[in-house]
């Protein structure tokens, strides 16, 4: 206790422990499957200095500390069990007009920063969800609806503030330390040090049209391959996420939630195929402009405990493939979650693929589809039910081995890869492994799948 005392005399910043007001919100992860870690404090930082003298303190004290922003590690990475830095009081927005650049606070969310860059008209790849971090979004890559127009989010990164394991504090970009400026495009969260600022380059909003189709569950494997072909030759302006997903009771769903960043009349001719493969039970295409797109394809969740498994795939699936991924989906074990279970393709390529393997930590720059699967349940669910989903969640990701490769996108981290570095960084683990050796020799900043 009088450690803890020592550390909240040196903040101004709100240090709780557990039984404290607010201890909960400030700490707990987004994904309830690690509800059960706890830490010993959080320390809700009131400034950048905070930050430097809680890094300080904790390695001095050999106290163990995680950054969490939004909180949305899908492996629990954003808790544990000394010292919790909640960065969402670094939430301010800077905008430079001259320049189109961007200055935000570490642990802004989505939901401010649209707010933030509206009045202005402008953006970079943003995430869909309204609490998200901008910290765990870029330094993971970041890749969001327009992403395929315009890149990852790190790739309009200008430069970012780095409060390093000694405590001191860097900045980071292809100037001053361009090591840690490469390492912080794509390498993950949270390995390198706690990053208070970022600044992007951003662009004017452009205006274009989204997409929202549904089909009955007999037309899966026709759509998904159908938009599989469709997306390999869509203009980069056009990014959609294919999916398939079933909850407690129903039949399932197959659906296509699209962006293009051109008038919906252009939207429909690109649709045309799949809606002439197979009639959608609902087809929602519409003009909007940025900010009503985005809020159009807003993302939100039932909550409760998930856990997602991914492979990122150079090419399309085949018929085999897809029929492997229906299959899978219809013995679904169930849950009282009614998120459900699933599986989506994620359309990359265009703007990602421009960018060289070597010239950020980003390694996936050929994918072309994100396959992502996922369950969910709650925590009025039975152990054995969550040990069916997890069963039915690791067997399916190791059957669809069979036809996309072994790697995995960081932010979507899978506690359960077990050649995490080769998944995650492929070709660019080696150099990442030395920027940490140079940065953060003694390994302050661990946790499970920290380098």
């Amino acid at each position: 206790m009088t450690a803890w005392r020592t550390l909240a005399g040196l903040v101004d910043g709100d240090l709780r422990l557990p039984g404290d007001r607010g201890f909960d919100e400030a700490s707990a992860p987004v994904n309830r499957r690690f509800a059960a870690t706890r830490p010993a404090a959080v320390l809700s930082a009131a400034h950048d200095a905070d930050v430097a003298k809680a890094v300080a303190w904790a390695r001095a004290e050999s106290v163990p500390l995680v950054a969490r922003g939004g909180g949305h590690s899908y492996a629990g990475h954003s808790s544990g069990t000394g010292l919790v830095l909640d960065l969402r009081r670094l939430s301010g927005i800077h905008i430079d007009c001259d320049t189109g650049r961007v200055t935000v606070g570490g642990g802004t969310p989505m939901a401010a920063l649209y707010a933030g860059l509206r009045p202005w008209d402008l953006t970079f790849p943003l995430g869909n969800s309204d609490t998200v971090g901008i910290g765990g979004l870029t330094l993971g890559g970041g890749v969001t609806t327009i992403s395929r127009a315009f890149g990852l989010t790190c790739d309009s990164l200008v430069s970012t503030e780095v409060v390093l394991a000694d405590g001191t504090t860097v900045t980071a970009s292809a100037a001053e330390h361009p090591d840690l400026f490469w390492a912080c495009r794509g390498g993950g969260g949270g390995t390198f040090g706690v990053n208070t600022r970022f600044t992007f380059q951003a662009r004017p909003a452009p205006a274009g049209s989204t997409c929202l189709l549904l089909w009955s569950w007999p037309h899966a494997v026709e759509v998904l391959a159908t938009m599989q072909e469709i997306m390999l030759t869509a203009p980069e302006r056009f990014s959609a996420r294919i999916g398939i997903a079933r909850s407690a009771g129903d039949d399932g769903v197959v659906s296509v939630v699209g962006h293009h960043l051109g008038p919906a009349e252009e939207l429909r001719e690109l649709l045309a195929p799949v809606v002439a493969a197979a009639a959608p039970d609902r087809a929602d295409i519409e003009d909007r402009d940025f900010w009503e797109a985005a809020r159009y394809l807003h993302h939100s969740s039932a909550g409760g405990a998930f856990a997602a498994r991914t492979r990122c795939t150079p090419h399309a699936i085949g018929d085999t493939g897809l029929e492997v991924l229906v299959r899978a989906v219809e013995k679904w074990p169930g849950s009282s979650n009614t998120d459900g279970a699933g599986a989506a393709l994620f359309a990359w390529g265009g703007a990602i693929h421009r960018v060289p393997v070597p010239d950020t930590a980003f390694p996936h720059r050929d994918t072309k589809f994100l396959l992502s699967l996922d369950t969910s349940w709650t925590e009025r669910d039975t152990p054995a039910t969550v040990r069916a989903n997890l069963d039915w969640l690791h067997a399916l990701h190791a059957e669809t081995g069979e036809f996309a490769p072994d790697a995995s996108y960081v932010n979507f981290a899978d506690p359960d890869l077990e050649d995490w570095q080769g998944a995650y960084y492929g070709p660019n683990a080696a150099r990442l492994t030395e920027v940490k050796r140079r940065y953060d020799p003694d390994r302050f900043f661990r946790f499970p799948q920290a380098l």
